[in-house]
């Protein structure tokens, strides 16, 4: 027997009035989907509890079995790993978004417009890279594009550990009992980022980010890149907005060793493949999605033919929706 777990992020969806007041899944013509629910059972769950919007790496820890309140779960530290950057107990590492900022501090869009290509946006993290360095205490940054405005931040400490006891400087998240949620009432304006106990670690960590953005932000407005977006009608990626902080590598119990069954993990986005690591899965990398979203869902269902005699359970992350 396989067991096939398909988690479609992102689907749920609100009533719309040019479809009639139904919901885009409600709208769509879903043979296979309707005949699995008619053979099986439907139900629904809170990933973490009601009224919480837990962001995806607490959400695809909770699916999987484990209680994120437990094992430190932290979005940067997981998408660290999934882009192979280096990343120990005691470094700190953050989920950062390659964003449009006004002068005022107002955030025009959390995204650059959704319009960035993955190699402007690797020259705009390579500029960084190698540009930038930190006077405020030291320590050195790495920073890797993992999709287009999406990045990850690893900062190393020559002296005394990092603690990740620090607030986010993108102002759309916020920690609730030590984990991620969106903030639905925020102010999108570019916060400070500020140390949530009061130790010399969280201090230095706090000066630390608050150093690397106002740095990072010089070097951005005044590349090559920015200015020929600009010239073109874009918008610039002229800010790097950081969030969830970790500096704790979770220890997560295999799954392979809890069920005595051999798991494996299709997906195209790096917190996924981070947790994938963390518990023991097989991986296969997947692109991210295109334009064509036939040509998308016919790839994912020949990776998973692929591999589907040489492992017993299955879990898919299909991003493109979300």
């Amino acid at each position: 027997m396989k067991l096939i777990y398909v988690v479609i992020d992102g689907m749920g969806d609100r009533p719309i009035p040019e479809l009639g007041g139904k919901t885009t899944l409600e709208a769509a013509n879903t043979p296979h989907m309707d005949s699995l629910a008619k053979a099986g059972k439907t139900g629904l769950m809170y990933t973490v509890g009601k009224g919480l919007a837990p962001e995806s790496d607490v959400a695809v820890v909770s699916i999987l079995g484990y209680d994120p309140f437990k094992y430190h779960v932290r979005r940067g530290v997981l998408e660290s790993i999934g882009a192979c950057l280096h990343m120990e107990n005691g470094d700190l590492a953050l989920r950062c978004n390659l964003a449009t900022l006004a002068v005022d501090n107002t955030i025009v869009d959390r995204r650059a417009g959704r319009d960035l290509t993955q190699q402007e946006a690797n020259g705009l993290t390579r500029a960084i890279n190698d540009q930038l360095r930190l006077e405020s205490y030291p320590a050195t940054a790495e920073l890797k594009s993992t999709s287009t405005y999406r990045v990850s931040l690893v900062v190393k400490s020559e002296n005394s550990d990092l603690s990740d006891n620090i607030d986010n400087t993108d102002p759309a998240y916020k920690r609730v009992n030590g984990i991620g949620v969106a903030d639905l009432d925020a102010s999108m304006v570019l916060k400070r980022c500020n140390p949530l106990e009061q130790t010399e670690d969280a201090e230095n960590s706090a000066k630390i980010i608050n150093e690397f953005t106002q740095k990072s932000m010089v070097i951005l407005d005044n590349h090559e890149i920015n200015k020929k977006r600009v010239k073109d009608g874009k918008l610039k990626a002229n800010v790097l907005l950081c969030r969830d902080a970790g500096s704790i590598v979770p220890q997560f119990p295999f799954l392979c060793d809890k069920y005595d069954l051999s798991f494996v993990c299709l997906s195209d986005m790096n917190v996924e493949r981070g947790i994938s690591r963390l518990v023991g899965m097989s991986l296969v990398d997947l692109p991210a999605p295109s334009k064509d979203l036939e040509y998308d869902c016919k790839l994912r269902v020949k990776k998973l033919l692929q591999v589907l005699p040489d492992h017993d359970c299955f879990y898919v992350h299909i991003k493109g929706p979300d």
